[in-house]
């Protein structure tokens, strides 16, 4: 039985685990950050990495006795917000962890519990007197910290850094969490509360985000199984795998674990191909672990629904350089730097998202819709999209209103994209065992591509709402362009037209083009 195995729960340990030394991706950057005695920001998307990457320096900073390091996760201090119960729960979470992991003693020792605004200070101050070596603090989940629990535990380490010439202080510190420090400011930055003008913030030499995994990561990752089982993953498997994944280290283990333990059940006498690894991200978007969950959660905050609802219209938002851009950024959602579009982080996480923000309708329409499924819509082997759409047509005339209405009030205020996902709640429901859809999405692309994929064949689909009288025109060129991209010869244009002066009969119509010599059909809606 092979001992090691693709970890998907917690911090990754080498006797353990297979694992991409974290220290490589950063690694050079932090200790240099350290030796400078500088307070620093470690920040990346949940399950990227973090964790393992601050106990890997801590063993080894440890381990060439230079400095006392210590791992501190502040995770179970959330709950906190007053810093009269916070701060003190701090300084005992510090202690013990000292104590668990074999620092010297002494820390917070008579501490005055009752001085909330010290006694953080004045115990690493006294603590760092004793020591005789300097400390090196990494402090995970940093940015679960809330309200005035916040604001002052990062003013005690100000005030700590600040008179470090002169009174002991920690070395240097690193906050972890999915977040960066701006947005530790705008988490506590209401528009009645001022934080003075000795910010508690300006401490923060650099933040550094942890990256993806690149694609010779996952291949040497993968090597590593190979090099314990004989097990091969053939290399249109980790070409399909990262593309998937763009290198999410969660995913890229996850993928990994779900082939070789659950679709081949350990035998390693077989090959991982393309088609384990398309059958391995079907079963996890089917399952939804927790890893899903607790990122589609986030859909529900208004900030992130700012820039996602957009994202799945191809509507432009928020400018690039605001805080909830950069929060949807750094919770791993998004991506896109500096001239290149933004898109969703990856095709596994633009699935998920249409699909939990479709999955109301979706099962709405599985008890009403029955007998829709792929084989009604089959002509002579191929999908026959004329009969599918107008399907469609009849089932929005009779639910648009319900369905526009559910998403403003119940399914977190994405009323304005209502007409989009209900669109594919009714194709997955078709689909659904029978076909894929494949979705390509982007912030300002005045566009929304998806396609349908049967039997081989491909079925691209353009969705728009119309806005005015060059919709239809500037769609048929898009719709064209990702036919093109697609390698198909015929295409259809879904628009909605959201006006309500308008009488249906005038909003439902199917418009055959002849487009640079490929047929689009125009679907009113």
């Amino acid at each position: 039985m092979n001992k090691r195995y693709f970890n998907i729960a917690g911090p990754c340990y080498p006797r353990k685990h297979y694992m991409i030394d974290a220290a490589e991706r950063g690694g050079e950057e932090i200790l240099n950050l350290i030796e400078k005695e500088h307070y620093f920001v470690i920040h990346s998307s949940r399950q990227s990495g973090k964790t393992t990457l601050l106990w890997e320096f801590t063993n080894y900073l440890n381990a060439h006795k230079k400095y006392y390091a210590l791992y501190c996760s502040l995770e179970a201090v959330h709950e906190f917000n007053d810093p009269e119960k916070g701060i003190p729960e701090i300084v005992k979470t510090i202690k013990s962890c000292i104590e668990i992991q074999g620092l010297p003693d002494g820390f917070a020792k008579d501490a005055d519990y009752s001085h909330t605004s010290g006694v953080l200070k004045s115990a690493l101050t006294r603590y760092c007197r004793q020591l005789d070596k300097p400390l090196v603090i990494f402090f995970d989940e940093a940015d679960c910290l809330s309200n005035g629990t916040l604001i002052t535990f990062l003013r005690q380490l100000r005030d700590g850094f600040v008179s470090r010439g002169n009174i002991p202080f920690v070395h240097s510190i690193a906050l972890a969490g999915m977040r960066n420090i701006r947005d530790y400011k705008a988490q506590v930055r209401p528009d009645s509360y001022t934080l003075g003008s000795s910010s508690p913030f300006n401490i923060v030499t650099k933040s550094i985000t942890l990256p993806a995994f690149a694609h010779t990561d996952i291949k040497n990752l993968y090597f590593m199984h190979a090099i314990d089982t004989k097990q091969i993953f053939k290399p249109e498997a980790i070409e399909y795998i990262f593309e998937q994944t763009c290198g999410q280290p969660w995913l890229v283990n996850a993928i990994a674990r779900e082939i070789t333990e659950e679709i081949l059940k350990n035998d390693y006498s077989i090959s991982v191909t393309k088609e384990m690894a398309e059958a391995a991200i079907q079963n996890l978007i089917l399952t939804r672990p927790t890893h899903f969950d607790s990122l589609l959660e986030r859909l529900k905050e208004p900030r992130v629904r700012k820039v996602i609802e957009p994202l799945i219209l191809g509507e432009e938002s928020e400018a690039r350089t605001s805080d909830d851009y950069l929060y949807v950024k750094d919770l791993g959602l998004i991506k896109g730097e500096k001239g290149e579009p933004t898109i969703p982080a990856n095709p596994i996480y633009a699935e998920i998202i249409v699909r939990f923000l479709s999955e109301e309708p979706q099962e709405s329409i599985e008890l009403s819709l029955v007998n829709y499924t792929v084989p009604r819509y089959l002509k002579a082997g191929k999908m026959d999209m004329g009969f599918l759409l107008r399907d469609f047509q009849a089932f929005w005339r009779e639910n648009s209103e319900i369905w526009i209405n559910r998403y403003e009030e119940k399914i977190f205020q994405y009323a304005e994209a209502a007409p989009h996902l209900v669109l594919q709640a009714f194709l997955q429901r078709v689909m659904n065992g029978g076909g894929q859809i494949t979705r390509e999405m982007a912030l300002g692309s005045k566009r929304a591509d998806l396609c349908i994929v049967y039997d081989g064949q491909k079925y691209p689909i353009e969705i728009k709402i119309l806005r005015n009288e060059k919709t239809i025109t500037d769609g048929i060129v898009q719709t064209f362009e990702y036919m093109e991209k697609c390698g198909a010869d015929e295409g259809w244009l879904v628009v909605f037209d959201r006006d309500t002066k308008k009488s249906w009969d005038e909003k439902i119509y199917i418009q055959p083009k002849n487009y640079n010599g490929k047929l689009i059909t125009v679907v009113g809606a």
